[in-house]
């Protein structure tokens, strides 16, 4: 089975699409049945979204794999466990034969949250990408070696709407610690892209060498919207444009300068629920031209 980094180096040419999905806050396997209808080349399970109590993300991704075909992505969060458990977590999804794995830090909590719970971060995520590293290598945060190496290809994220000097330097810390791939926040022009690429070329002095899933946002006139949405396309949004055409223009407009890795963000609703169909849509509206 390909990784993220070895399919994307297989045809540089094709538009691969990482289709983003929240994990269940309940264990019957009929809650997972929408992910069937995304036709996404990897379904990224998100690690805890909401800070609630969800079915884990690596087991969601292999029962998604198992049962609806799907290579899968997990998303783990550095914020709620200590090394022991995070390492212990990894050995478990690698041997459930999972690959690819985004780690996060996850939010923080608010005070009031911190009341009923406690974050750990016993990792930060540049150091858990180096313990990925370790442990492909065969040894543990300890320095004992395992009695069998893991095979994850670690990624990692890029928020384009942070201060772009200190997300520069946190991104080529996160390369140097070893992320192999990366995903973006929802971004609405790809010249936004290019300049962060182009900056980071300069800062370190080489191209960044991993690839860039760029974040597409699929919204609807009642969904929440993230990041810096543009005027044009909330007024269109809120005077009846489908969301889905939108979201097409977008990717697009993407593709035609070349960035041709896309991680889709289906529409979230408030209470959370997710607009798989309208992610589904998007994808479908592309590849038929």
């Amino acid at each position: 089975m390909a990784t993220i980094v070895e399919r994307r180096a297989a045809d540089e040419s094709a538009v691969l699409f990482i289709c983003d999905y929240s994990p269940p806050r309940g264990a019957d396997p009929a809650l997972l049945d929408g992910v069937r209808a995304v036709p996404a080349d990897w379904i990224s399970v998100a690690y805890n979204p909401g800070k609630a109590t969800r079915v884990s993300s690596a087991a969601a991704a292999r029962w998604i794999k198992d049962h609806a075909g799907r290579d899968v992505v997990f998303t783990l969060g550095t914020r709620d466990m200590n090394r022991l458990a995070v390492e212990s977590l990894l050995l478990g999804a690698a041997l459930l034969g999972l690959e690819n794995v985004v780690v996060v830090q996850g939010d923080p909590f608010s005070e009031r949250e911190l009341a009923g719970v406690k974050a750990v971060d016993d990792f930060t995520s540049t150091a858990l990408l180096r313990a990925i590293v370790q442990m492909n290598e065969g040894v543990d945060y300890r320095g004992s070696r395992l009695q069998a190496p893991t095979a994850l290809c670690a990624g990692a994220t890029i928020d384009l709407g942070r201060d772009r000097d200190a997300e520069l330097a946190l991104t080529r810390r996160k390369r140097a610690a070893g992320a192999r791939f990366f995903l973006t926040q929802p971004v609405y022009d790809a010249g936004v892209v290019e300049s962060f690429l182009d900056g980071y070329a300069s800062a370190a002095g080489e191209p960044l060498g991993a690839p860039v899933f760029v974040g597409v946002q699929v919204m609807t006139a009642e969904s929440l919207r993230f990041g810096d949405v543009p005027a044009r396309a909330n007024e269109q949004l809120d005077a009846g444009r489908p969301g889905e055409e939108i979201a097409g223009e977008v990717l697009r407009a993407f593709v035609e300068r070349g960035l041709r890795s896309i991680y889709l963000v289906p529409p979230i609703m408030r209470g959370g629920r997710r607009d798989y169909e309208a992610a589904a849509r998007v994808i479908e509206g592309y590849r038929a031209g």
